[in-house]
């Protein structure tokens, strides 16, 4: 059993967990490496899955994956271990399900257990089979543990601050995956791809993925508002929600008042351009207080008697500062001033550089995935790993005495990956967590306020048409020519 746990479910075969027990220090013992033929040395730092199995049965996670498991007969390829291979999937340039299964095979060779078929139909059920309901719990529960692990100094003036924001997805062009997550309307068949959006509710102090909901581009119900409405129960009361200019809407301030939540909007659009700070209780140079008057009538997704349901108006501040103008209602310019909250407001760009991490350096930007029930699989699983790097940020941030937001993100990954590589390689069998959670901490991020980056490239693609044709129609073509 693992950690010795008595009555604990089963999930891994006996000769399993003496794969995993023994990859630490047996597989790397100098007798056992000096039998090893020199293709089998080459590939052991491909073992990137054993990193991820580690630290799903690490003390801070080990009772909530117990917890999770489906119930399920003894396999090549357990839920734990299927898991971990994903999250591997995740992370890896060679994010194939034959590099997955090639390191299951190389994980068992090397450890001197019969070895299994580089096939990867079995895999591939696995993952299947493996419960969305499991790894979605997974993303939140590993959120809230970092959270929780948050000091006050590191909060704005002792609160939780969450930031939400929205982003977009694509999948590759399969009729099921068209069906579920609709390209735009405005691109022709065969030349787009689905999209799927989503949005994100993140921790300011420690940028762990808090929850996220996901839905299909267009059409009733399936917008950012939506999605956020979805997520409301993230929230707590004293909590602080900080988002651009789309989530200031009269219906989302009202309900987390009534949450007993504050929060900091920049204007939307429509309403900046009727704003007159001559109106109002004045506070300060641009800086009032207002009163809204709830809507006559419910948008499309509201009925009446939620509308009248709010409170019949609202009363919120308006200031500009940077350029913009922001609503809140922190409505006390003693307890919140002006320059509190413009350096509150631009701190929200850590949610875009959150977004950036998950997609670019990470990967989620294009999933792999060919149908809509495992796309969505999948991009909890980014969201998983994700969050499991951004707990080990925190263990060294509180360890080395430093906010996790000057942590690196790519090179807590890339330290991470390295170290477990080493650890198969050298068969070390020690301790080295506080001296790992000092290097994370090593690499700190430059504070760089107001930073402004055009958004242009200087590299220039390679000089390849558009698809303007669906691509079969272009092979038929091309095939006609060389006839």
């Amino acid at each position: 059993m693992v950690r010795g746990c008595q009555g604990a479910r089963l999930w891994l075969s006996k000769t399993q967990l003496k794969a995993h027990a023994m990859t630490a220090s047996i597989y790397g013992t100098q007798s056992f490496r000096s039998h090893q033929h020199p293709p089998i040395a080459h590939h052991r730092h491909r073992l990137d899955a054993l990193g991820f199995f580690n630290q799903l049965t690490s003390d801070l996670l080990f009772d909530e994956v117990e917890s999770l498991l489906p119930a399920h007969r003894e396999r090549l390829f357990p839920p734990t271990e299927t898991l971990s291979l994903f999250l591997s999937q995740a992370i890896s340039e060679d994010r194939s399900c034959q590099n997955a299964v090639n390191q299951a095979a190389m994980t068992r060779l090397v450890g001197g257990l019969p070895v299994c078929s580089t096939a990867t139909g079995g895999y591939c059920r696995a993952r299947q089979r493996l419960p969305l309901e499991m790894v979605r719990q997974l993303t939140r529960y590993t959120g809230q543990l970092i959270e929780g692990q948050v000091k006050d100094e590191w909060r704005w003036q002792g609160r939780p601050v969450k930031i939400v924001d929205g982003t977009s997805v694509s999948l590759p062009d399969t009729p099921a995956n068209q069906y579920r997550y609709p390209q735009i309307t405005n691109q022709k068949p065969g030349l787009g791809f689905p999209i799927c959006q989503m949005v994100g509710v993140t921790c300011l102090s420690s940028g762990a993925l808090l929850d996220a909901a996901l839905c299909r581009i267009g059409g009733k119900g399936n917008d950012e508002q939506t999605l956020l409405r979805r997520l409301l129960e993230s929230f707590k009361t004293n909590d602080l929600v900080l988002a651009d200019a789309f989530y200031a809407t009269y219906y989302l301030i009202a309900e987390l008042q009534q949450r007993g939540i504050d929060a900091v909007f920049e204007q939307h659009g429509s309403r900046r351009r009727s704003t007159d700070f001559r109106r109002g209780k004045r506070l300060g140079s641009k800086d009032h207080l207002i009163t809204l008057n709830r809507p006559k009538y419910p948008p499309a997704w509201m009925s009446r008697a939620q509308l009248e349901a709010l409170p019949p108006t609202l009363t919120v501040r308006e200031l500009r500062t940077d350029g913009k103008i922001l609503v809140t209602t922190l409505c006390g310019p003693l307890t919140a001033s002006k320059n509190a909250l413009k350096r509150l407001y631009q701190s929200r760009w850590n949610i875009e550089l959150d977004i950036r991490h998950i997609k670019s350096t990470m990967g989620m930007d294009v999933l792999s995935c060919q149908t809509p029930d495992m796309a969505e699989k999948e991009t909890w699983i980014y969201l998983l790993a994700y969050n499991l790097i951004r707990l080990i940020m925190i263990q060294s941030a509180l360890l080395c005495d430093i906010i996790p937001r000057q942590l690196s993100f790519k090179h807590t990954i890339q330290l991470w990956l390295i170290y477990h590589r080493q650890v198969i390689v050298s068969g070390i069998d020690v301790n080295l967590s506080n001296e790992f959670l000092i290097l994370v901490g090593q690499k700190q991020v430059g504070h760089r306020p107001c930073r402004v980056e055009p958004r242009t490239l200087k590299r220039r693609r390679k000089p390849y048409s558009m698809l303007n044709k669906p691509r079969h129609i272009l092979k038929h073509e091309i095939q006609q020519k060389w006839n």
